[in-house]
């Protein structure tokens, strides 16, 4: 049994998008920042970071965007959404994965010529196409973080070609419509 613990567009957007890509049953928590959820005790018990995605695996909670998107990944192989019997392209998921966390993340906390700089950085490393050449969960995760970039700074689609294309061939997935779909209901209150 899966159970997502997740806020309406927060990180924990990309786990929620690989869970309908997956086909996975999963019972879906949504949080609250407003309400302050995430510092319940109850949710402290499960993770004493405090943070969202928690992945809840039979009971046992899984954190962090990246190790959940990795083990959905591996769980689910008929998803194809990381390489199979190929070390070097695995590797580069786990690189863009690491890019993301590490870089894009943070970015926009240094400020936005900071932020202009890392974002053109992932532009011309992502290309016109996927991020490994194939679909996989890399792409799941730099989408979320360009969501939230595309939703919030509003850049002009020129400013980052390749990103904004990206953007839309995922717009176009019906995982990521049926997350949106769902958080929206929901209702989004992001953190500044």
């Amino acid at each position: 049994m899966l159970t997502l613990y997740f806020a309406p567009g927060a990180s924990s957007m990309a786990v929620h998008i690989a869970l309908h890509e997956v086909g996975a049953a999963f019972e879906a928590r949504p949080m609250s920042f407003k309400r302050n959820d995430m510092r319940s005790p109850d949710f402290l018990a499960l993770n004493p970071v405090g943070q969202v995605p928690t992945l809840l695996i039979d009971g046992r909670p899984l954190t962090e965007v990246a190790a959940i998107l990795f083990y959905l990944a591996r769980r689910f192989p008929d998803a194809d959404l990381l390489p199979r019997d190929d070390p070097e392209a695995e590797a580069q998921v786990l690189s863009w994965m690491s890019f993301i966390a590490s870089t894009l993340h943070p970015a926009r906390r240094q400020g936005l010529e900071h932020a202009k700089a890392v974002w053109g950085i992932a532009d011309r490393r992502l290309g016109t196409g996927w991020a490994i050449g194939t679909y996989s969960i890399a792409d799941i995760h730099l989408f979320r973080l360009y969501w939230r970039l595309a939703n919030s700074l509003k850049p002009s689609p020129d400013m980052f070609p390749n990103l904004t294309a990206h953007h839309a061939r995922m717009m176009a997935r019906p995982a990521v419509q049926k997350t949106i779909e769902i958080e929206s209901a929901v209702g989004y209150e992001l953190p500044a």
